[in-house]
């Protein structure tokens, strides 16, 4: 199971998670597109959070159309969730502290020019 999860980028992680719990009812089409990722790349993400019991797939039992899912997270799910919030956060920091610095660069520079 683990080097099912290696293969999923921990930012895809944490956003496909994030998106399932606030909106479980997304098509998988609905995800892509939120996520700017392919379709099959959420398929293979989908499947393997499954796999390792992150998310668990239920059909709508109401709905005439039994391919519509709900995809919902599991408690090791929203456990996995509250981990990769931590990590999603350090990443994006570091990358607004990265940028900030560049562009302070090169705004002081463009000033002395």
């Amino acid at each position: 199971m683990a080097g099912v999860l290696k293969k999923i980028d921990p930012d895809v992680h944490f956003r496909v998670l994030h998106l399932l719990e606030e909106e479980p009812s997304l098509t998988q089409r609905e995800l892509a597109e939120k996520l700017g990722i392919s379709l099959g790349g959420v398929n293979y993400c989908l499947k393997s959070l499954i796999d390792i019991g992150h998310i668990k797939a239920e059909n709508f039992k109401k709905n005439p159309d039994k391919s519509i899912y709900l995809y919902l997270l599991t408690p090791k799910g929203i456990a996995e969730k509250a981990h990769l919030t931590s990590g999603f956060l350090k990443r994006k920091m570091a990358e607004y502290h990265a940028l900030k610095k560049e562009i302070d660069s090169i705004q002081s520079k463009s000033k002395g020019a």
